[in-house]
Formats: C-alpha cells, sequence, structure tokens
C-alpha cells in the first residue's frame, strides 16, 4: 500500500485516539530532537514521532503504520552512535514513556523493565534491592536499556559479565505486524526450541520492537578498588591483563587502556581531572577488581596484585584510590575521553575488535598507517582493552579544518577496517552498524551471513518497515554516503 495525504490524515487521527494527542508529533520543532543523531552527523526526517505508554499502544501503532505502508523506526535514549535510530521517512517510535520497573526478584536475581526505561534506574533499583546490573557505559544517564539491547552494547564491565546480549534472560517483542512475542521468562535453562531472543537482541529494531526485558542480576559487590597503571607499551599492557587475569580471575571487572595522546587531552579538556602519576609513559591501564565475598579486600588485593607486576618488570608505576571519591577521580579520566576529544576538534571514529591477542599489533599498524597516509592526525586508540574492542578514534592534524577531515572518512575506514578484517576482527564491536556502517558490513561480511541475515529479515518483516536501511539492506539499494 503506497502512503497518501488522505491515509495519513486517517492514520494520524487513529493514532491520536489511540495514543492521546499529547503524544503524536507532528510539528517541526517538536519532531527535531527525534530525528538527529547525537554527533549530528546524521538528521533524517518523518511524518510523526509516536510516544506509546503501553506494550499495547507499541503494538496498536506498528500495526497501524506498517498496514499503512509506513514504516516505523523505534528510538530510545538517541545515544547510539551509528545511525540507527535515524528516520528516513515514516514513524518514529520513542519508548520514553516506557519506563515501568515491572518486577525484581531476590531469589531468581532478575529484574523486569520496560524497554524505556534509563540505564542508570535499572541499575539503582537493582542497587536498591542489594544487587548489582552490571552493564554500564559513559551514556547510562541517558541512554535507555532497550536501546542497549537492541544493540547488544558492551561497556566496561564486558571482561567479567559479558555484554547485553549475556544479561538478558527473556524478552517481549513487538512484530512487525502488530503481534507481541511474550517471551518474559526468567529462566537460566530453556532448551525447548530456537533462542528467539537472541534474534532481536543487536538487530537494531530491524527485526522487532523490544518493550520489555526480563535481566540478569548479581552480588552486589562490598569491595572495589580501582587502579591506574603507568607502562611501557601496548604489548605492555597485553601482559599485564593476563597475569592480572590469572591472578585475579572474576574479582577483575574492568581493564580499560589509554594511549598517552588520550591521557594528554583529558587532562586539557575536562575539568577536576589531574595528572595521576608522576612522569610519562608509553600507554596507560585503568584497571577495576571487584568482589561480593564478605571478607573481600579488592585494594590490598589489588596492590598485592600490582606489586607483583611491578617486581617482575610488567609496569612503570601505579596509583590506586584510597576512597570511592578517588576511584571515581580515576575512572574520570577514561570516562573523560570522548568529552576531550570533541573539545579537541573533529574526529573520525572506528569501533572494532580484534582477537585480544593481537590488539598491540593492531595499534601499531593501524597507527602507523593513519598517520603515513596524513601526517599531523593524531591516533587515539582507547578502551576495553580486556574484551578486544578498541575505540580507534582519528583527531584532526592541528590547524586542519574540521569539515576537510570529515570528508576524509570513507578513506580511513577503508584503511582501519582493511586491517581489522586482516587480522580477524569486527568493523562493529559493540557501537552496532545502522547506517553508517551499512555497506562496511557489505565489503566485509561473509557472504553466507549476509544471506542468512537477509532472509531473517525477510520472514519477520517482508514489507521491510521495521528500521528500513539499518545493517542490511535489499540489493537494490543505494550506498549510504559517508559521514
Amino acid at each position: 500500500m503506497t502512503p497518501t495525504a488522505t491515509t495519513h490524515d486517517t492514520l494520524l487521527a487513529a493514532l491520536r485516539d489511540a495514543l492521546g494527542p499529547r503524544h503524536v508529533l507532528t510539528e517541526p520543532d517538536d519532531l527535531a530532537p527525534y530525528v538527529t543523531e547525537t554527533r549530528k552527523l546524521f538528521t533524517g526526517s518523518a511524518l510523526a514521532t509516536l510516544r506509546p505508554g503501553s506494550t499495547q499502544e507499541v503494538a496498536f501503532a506498528v500495526r497501524a503504520c506498517t498496514q499503512a505502508g509506513l514504516s516505523v523506526v523505534p528510538l530510545g535514549g538517541n545515544t547510539g552512535l551509528t545511525g540507527a535510530g535515524i528516520p528516513q521517512g515514516g514513524v518514529v517510535l520513542s519508548l520514553e514513556r516506557m519506563t515501568r520497573l515491572r518486577a525484581i526478584d531476590p531469589v531468581d536475581a532478575t529484574i523486569t523493565v520496560e524497554a524505556g526505561m534509563i540505564l542508570q534506574d535499572v541499575q539503582d533499583a537493582a542497587e536498591r534491592a542489594g544487587l548489582l546490573f552490571p552493564l554500564s557505559y559513559a551514556s547510562r544517564g541517558s541512554a535507555r536499556i532497550g536501546g542497549g539491547i537492541s544493540t547488544n552494547a558492551g561497556g566496561i564491565a564486558v571482561v567479567a559479565y559479558g555484554n547485553a546480549r549475556d544479561l538478558v534472560l527473556g524478552l517481549e517483542v513487538v512484530l512487525a505486524d502488530g503481534r507481541v512475542w511474550n517471551g518474559l521468562r526468567a529462566l537460566r535453562k530453556d532448551n525447548a526450541g530456537y533462542d528467539l531472543k537472541q534474534l532481536f537482541i543487536g538487530s537494531e529494531g530491524t527485526l522487532g520492537i523490544v518493550t520489555a526485558a526480563v535481566l540478569k542480576l548479581y552480588p552486589k559487590p562490598r569491595s572495589t578498588s580501582v587502579a591506574f597503571v603507568g607502562l611501557d607499551s601496548a604489548r605492555a599492557a597485553l601482559d599485564l591483563f593476563v597475569f592480572l587475569r590469572t591472578r585475579m580471575d572474576r574479582d577483575l571487572t574492568a581493564f580499560e587502556y589509554l594511549p598517552p595522546f588520550a591521557l594528554g587531552i583529558v587532562l586539557r579538556h575536562v575539568p577536576g581531572t589531574v595528572q595521576p602519576l608522576a612522569g610519562a609513559h608509553g600507554a596507560y591501564a585503568l584497571i577495576e577488581a571487584a568482589s561480593a565475598r564478605p571478607d573481600s579486600d579488592m585494594r590490598e588485593a589489588l596492590e598485592s596484585a600490582l606489586g607483583e607486576a611491578l617486581a617482575q618488570g610488567l609496569i612503570a608505576d601505579a596509583t590506586i584510590g584510597a576512597s570511592g571519591a578517588q576511584n571515581t577521580a580515576l575512572w574520570r579520566l577514561r570516562e573523560g575521553i570522548p568529552e576531550a576529544q570533541t573539545r579537541e576538534g573533529a574526529s573520525i571514529k572506528h569501533d572494532v575488535s580484534v582477537p585480544l591477542s593481537r590488539l598491540p599489533d593492531f595499534l601499531e599498524q593501524a597507527g602507523a598507517a593513519c598517520m603515513a597516509e596524513m601526517p599531523g592526525l593524531r591516533p587515539c586508540g582507547f578502551g576495553h582493552f580486556g574484551d578486544g574492542n578498541i575505540h580507534f578514534n582519528l583527531s584532526q592534524p592541528p590547524g586542519m579544518p574540521a569539515a576537510d577531515f570529515l570528508a576524509e572518512w570513507g578513506r580511513f575506514n577503508r584503511i582501519v577496517h582493511d586491517i581489522v578484517h586482516g587480522f580477524g576482527g569486527s568493523i562493529a564491536a559493540e557501537h552496532g552498524v545502522g547506517l553508517i556502517k551499512r555497506e562496511e558490513l557489505e565489503r566485509y561480511g561473509d557472504p553466507v551471513g549476509l544471506d542468512l541475515m537477509r532472509k531473517l529479515k525477510d520472514a519477520l518483516d517482508p514489507e521491510q518497515l521495521l528500521n528500513p536501511g539499518k545493517i542490511i539492506a535489499r540489493r537494490v539499494a543505494g550506498p549510504i554516503s559517508e559521514p
């Protein structure tokens, strides 16, 4: 069915009756926040933004829109970095009103929440019950859990707890035809057929719209310690991680890597940050250890492990937070990198992963290749070293116009992604594919895998109306230009 103006008017009237007039936004000023990507690299267009307040309203809205031939683009907190939530016509379906905590069960160690709940609120609800929801990343104060599930978000604690995929026990999903799949089960073991929830985790709303989830909880740590370490190189960082993984096992909850450039711009641009170590080093790592054991003393354990590492020549210097406030200050050095990069100038960003054993080689080769291509360019490869995920960002040469630099995004994609592919890595580690990496997935993806993705899309969304053009596109679609 081809939508017409009359169809649109009738549809909008029906949606206003079902959702309430205040929750069907059509004025340009009201639509603007819902059609612009957080970094303003993409701006889309939409007939309306819908703000349903329940699963039933989501189902009605999806059914009404798809029957009218309109595409539906789900949106969480709009903190994504790949353009996955940007509409290209149709309607935006914002889950911002669906924030209810449906249940929390300390015995099952589960929490059931609606998809629009802010990640920080999920964490706080778990903490009030004396438990931990470990998924965490810098945008936790505005990101919504449904978005984290739909992109299979990772973050800082993957070393100990895994990605979003590892933390979801059950889902409730609205399908393209408006039916609701109720898979909200809190079972750790369930082999009754296909594990359907895994189809929707990481699918970026292209196969169905997540409206609620049952999530795993863990014992709340009784002791947490954070250290900031100076190292000779990325290879020394890998040696240290392997040592700590053996020494501390599951108590090692985070291992984040920073090059000297990253620390330097944080100290220059992020208020309240201070130099953590005396002297300069070739690389840095932020390490967190935590334990729920009643007798645990993570500061003592981390101090002992780092003392042994120092004696073995694995590290050059280290400082350990002596309080919660000092731990937070050390984390600020890592979490402040995106803010500092923005203030430093334009960045070409890559979210990639390679096998852990190849990380030092990747950082060396990719950095050298990019600097050879553009003198004055400043590589900034940082991030979740312990799980092989590096945010390999490139800061513009001083004095170069930002627009001129960003125009080279495609060229540097090829350089970086060719190296990643050569190492057997992934061009989309934790931020997803969205619009920005769709053509890259076509270039580097396994042909059989891409064919399976298309078949899944055709089976669950035959009219291609759920977040169309994201991740995988029909072969007739044209290329997406680089931002």
